[in-house]
């Protein structure tokens, strides 16, 4: 049962979205940067005070202090699992971003419709490693255009240059 409830919520299962009959195959598979993380983890840190309220509290309000310590837990729980379950994917034919934890959402771009990548590092950024990738392709509204709190950015562009280049579509420089 928990196997089974790990792999349906906890996994967005990427293989099954590949064109694996036509050659595709994952280059990189993006998680969120760890800093994505903070609100969850200050909300498990809240609760957690909430629930030593509720042991040396008073009884009268002790069903309100654990209640309130549950809803902090479980939203915490659900904030994690959300950021962790968004995944971006590059692959050698596209790039593509699965979303959703019950209900799912995947956002598709052939590697030759993308036009320019902007990658945006804040300061705490550069700082901490991470950046956004904004996507202009001739479609400008659509589900892959910010890709935010992506790891290693400047790796990760290079990465969609490099595929971007072998597919062939670009003029190699000689």
């Amino acid at each position: 049962m928990a196997g089974w409830l790990r792999r349906t919520l906890a996994d967005p299962n990427i293989a099954s979205h590949l064109l694996a009959d036509e050659g595709e195959v994952v280059i990189d598979e993006v998680r969120h940067h760890w800093v994505v993380y903070w609100r969850a983890a200050a909300e498990l840190v809240v609760g957690g005070v909430v629930f030593v309220l509720f042991v040396l509290g008073p009884v009268q309000i002790g069903w309100l202090m654990l209640s309130l310590c549950w809803v902090l837990v479980a939203h915490a729980g659900w904030l994690g699992l959300s950021e962790s379950m968004d995944r971006f994917v590059i692959t050698n034919m596209r790039v593509f971003r699965i979303q959703g934890v019950f209900a799912r959402s995947l956002a598709t771009m052939p590697i030759s419709r993308i036009l320019d990548i902007t990658v945006e590092k804040p300061m705490i950024g550069r700082l901490l490693n991470y950046g956004h990738f904004v996507f202009e392709s001739a479609a400008q509204e659509q589900g892959l255009r910010d890709i935010r709190y992506v790891g290693s950015p400047d790796e990760r562009d290079l990465t969609i240059q490099r595929v971007v280049q072998r597919s062939g579509l670009r003029r190699s420089v000689n």
